[in-house]
C-alpha cells in the first residue's frame, strides 16, 4: 500500500492552509497514495496565542474538509491535528476519515509539550490546551492502526500498549523544532519502529521563514527493521512511501520480540 505524507508550509491563515491542504493531497493522491497524513497543527501556526482563535469543534470546516477530501478520493485521511474546542478546553487532536468520509477516531495529544530547552526553546502547550486520557488504535480497510501525536513518541509504553492492542501501523502528525529535530527526530522514530516490529509515518510541517516557530521538516517513514525507508528534508513537499505489509509478520517471525517479552517480569 502507498503511503502519502503532506510536509505543508502553514500560513497565518485558515482557509489558505486548507486551500493548500488540499491542492497537497490532490498531488499525493495522484501519486497512488491510499493513505494520506497532515502535519501536526495544519490549519494554524504552532503558537499558543494562536490556538484559540483557530479552534473549532468537530463539526467544524476544518473536520468537514477531512471528511469530504476523505469521500471524494477515496482514501483513509490522517487529518494531521487541530485545535479542538470540547467543553470549555482546547485540545491538539487529530481526527480520521476513512474511504466513505466517516471520521472513525480521533486522537488528543495525551502528553503537552511543556520544554524549557536552556539556549534552546521554552514553549508550553498547556498553558493553552489540555492533554488527551487514552490511546487511540483504529480498525481501518488496512489493519489496525495506532495514532499519536509529536511529543507522545517520547513515552514508549503509550506504543507498546498500541502495539498490544494490535496496531501493525502507527502514523504521528508532529511539529519538532530545530532543536529537538535534529537530535532525537530520527532516533526516536526509527526506535518505536524497531522496538514494536512496525511501519512508522511521521509527518512535519514544513519549515516556515515567516511564523515564530521554526519545524524540523524531514517527514519520513521507518519499517520494522528500523530502517528509514524514505525522508524529506525541511522544504514543503510530498513524500510517497510504497510499504508491503508482509514484512512486519515476516520480521516478528524472524526476530520475535514480542513472543519473547516477559509479562510475568514486567
Amino acid at each position: 500500500m502507498k503511503i502519502g505524507l503532506i510536509q505543508m508550509d502553514v500560513v497565518d491563515d485558515k482557509k489558505e492552509n486548507i486551500k493548500k491542504a488540499k491542492d497537497m493531497i490532490l498531488e499525493a493522491h495522484d501519486q497512488g497514495a491510499e493513505i494520506i497524513m497532515l502535519p501536526e497543527m495544519f490549519n494554524t501556526p504552532y503558537q499558543n496565542d494562536k490556538f484559540s482563535s483557530y479552534a473549532e469543534t468537530e463539526t467544524g470546516e476544518t473536520v468537514e474538509f477531512i471528511k469530504s477530501t476523505a469521500k471524494e478520493l477515496k482514501i483513509l485521511l490522517i487529518g494531521g491535528s487541530i485545535p479542538e474546542k470540547s467543553d470549555g478546553k482546547i485540545y491538539n487532536t487529530c481526527f480520521i476519515a476513512n474511504e466513505s468520509g466517516k471520521i472513525i477516531g480521533k486522537h488528543r495529544k495525551i502528553h503537552l509539550f511543556d520544554i524549557d530547552v536552556k539556549d534552546g526553546i521554552t514553549f508550553f502547550e498547556s498553558d493553552t490546551l489540555s492533554p488527551g486520557e487514552s490511546t487511540t488504535v483504529i480498525d481501518t480497510s488496512f489493519g489496525k492502526i495506532g495514532i499519536a501525536i509529536c511529543y507522545d513518541i517520547r513515552f514508549p509504553e503509550l506504543f507498546r500498549k498500541m502495539v498490544l492492542e494490535g496496531a501493525k501501523y502507527f502514523f504521528i502528525p508532529a511539529a519538532f523544532n530545530t532543536v529537538t529535530g535534529p537530535a532525537h527526530w530520527e532516533i526516536l522514530t526509527r526506535t518505536r519502529a524497531l522496538d514494536n516490529q512496525v511501519f512508522l509515518a511521521i509527518v512535519s510541517p514544513a519549515r516556515s521563514e515567516i511564523l515564530k516557530y521554526k519545524a524540523y521538516g524531514h517527514s519520513l517513514v521507518t519499517s520494522p527493521w528500523g530502517a528509514v525507508l524514505s525522508e524529506l528534508d525541511e522544504k514543503e513537499s510530498v513524500l510517497i512511501v510504497d510499504i508491503n505489509s508482509e514484512e512486519i509478520d515476516r520480521i516478528r517471525e524472524e526476530l520475535p520480540v514480542l513472543k519473547h517479552r516477559k509479562s510475568n517480569i514486567y
